[in-house]
Formats: C-alpha cells, structure tokens, sequence
C-alpha cells in the first residue's frame, strides 16, 4: 500500500488543477488561485512522503510533472485567458497567447527533470512561483488592469517575459536548509522574513493576495542581487 501514497497525493495535484481550470473558465479566479495553492501543498507532500518512505519511482517523477503541468502551467493559462477575454475591444485570437504559460512550463518542468544541477537550487522560475504570481495578480488587480487597453498589451508583454523566465538560465535560490543555523542562510531567511510581510500586510490593509504576486517578484529579484553580489 505505502508504494502507492505518493503517486496518490500527486494524482490529488492534478484534480486540484483541473478544479483551478474548470473554476477559471468560469469567471472565478478566487477559487482558481485557491486550488492552485492546494495544488501546491500536494506537491509540497508527494515528494516528502516518497523520501521518508524511500518509495521513489520513475513513474512517479513523470506523473510529478504532469500533474504539475496542470495545475502550474494550464491553471493559470486559464486564469489569464479568461482575463483576456475581458477586454471587448481585443482581437478574438489575443487571449490564447496566455497558453504561452502552459507550453513554457511543460518545457521547464521536462528540462527539471534531466537537469542535475537543481538538486539544492534552482535554474529558471518554479512553476508553482509562477502560477501563484499569476492567480494573485488576476484576483487582486484584475478590475484595474481592465480600466485600459493600454494595461492588455502590459499584461501581455508579462506572459512573454514570464515565459523566458521559465526556461532562462536564470539560477534561482531554493527554501532547503541543510541546517539552521545564520551563516550560510542569510538569503534564505531575509527572504522568509520579508515575504511574511509582505504577504501579511497587503492583507491587513485590505488589498486582497497582491503580496503573494509581490512575493514572487521579490524572490526573483533577490535571486539575481545574490548571483551578482557572489
């Protein structure tokens, strides 16, 4: 039975995305932006649950991916397309460029899995990182970012450039503490502390999840200060 708990928690992730899908499509990206962080916690336990039971299988890292295709890469294709389709002055083939996002993950999450070099960091953007940026900022500016047209072609230019960062060879930090202590972690533990922040506050104030998407573009910056200052 404890061989099948893993690949059971993964198949989870991908209901959970497909739940995110079907509740983009419907106009309610709340609910999306919901099951993708459900999504991710699924995600955060199949791995953890085959290490401590030492049941890793190669069809497991497939399936890992697949449903992470899903609920990182489609979700939010879906999440943005339906955006898209918002503005009523757009050309009728302008939203499917949000499916961009679900082809660039695909690739990101095929190059994860032969890349040795992400074993303690990361090169090119999480596909998780990407689609709670996404679903945060839909949910929390979607209604600004309709006030214009001008703000369609800003967000458009954003799925291009968040594409790239998908695939680019871009090392990224990971949150994997090989021990507590400060040195050594300094990056790591700034980066909790100030997230915790900013995803907090924005709360407090009542502006909704904005801080997650701020979250997301913090980690990044962070990631290339770190790089360049090393």
């Amino acid at each position: 039975m404890k061989k099948h708990i893993p690949n059971t928690i993964t198949c989870c992730n991908l209901v959970s995305g497909c739940i995110a899908i079907v509740c983009a499509l419907n106009g309610n990206p709340s609910m999306a932006l919901l099951w993708i962080i459900i999504g991710a916690v699924f995600d955060f336990f199949d791995g953890m649950s085959a290490r401590l039971l030492n049941v890793s299988s190669p069809i497991g890292k497939e399936l890992d991916s697949l449903a992470d295709d899903v609920t990182f890469g489609v979700a939010p294709s879906c999440i943005i397309f339906n955006f898209l389709c918002g503005y009523h002055q757009h050309n009728m083939f302008l939203p499917f460029v949000a499916f961009l996002i679900a082809a660039f993950s695909a690739v990101r999450l095929a190059k994860f899995n032969l890349d040795e070099r992400q074993a303690t960091s990361f090169i090119g953007l999480p596909t998780p990182a990407n689609a709670l940026f996404w679903g945060a900022l839909i949910v929390s500016m979607g209604d600004k970012l309709h006030a214009s047209s001008a703000m369609m072609w800003a967000v458009i230019a954003m799925i291009f450039i968040s594409s790239y960062l998908l695939v680019a060879e871009l090392p990224l930090f990971a949150l994997k503490f090989k021990h507590w202590g400060w040195k050594g972690n300094e990056v790591k533990y700034i980066f909790v502390l100030t997230s915790a922040l900013m995803i907090i506050a924005p709360v407090a104030m009542g502006m909704g999840v904005i801080g997650i998407a701020a979250t997301i573009a913090w980690y990044v910056l962070l990631s290339v200060v770190t790089n360049k200052r090393n």
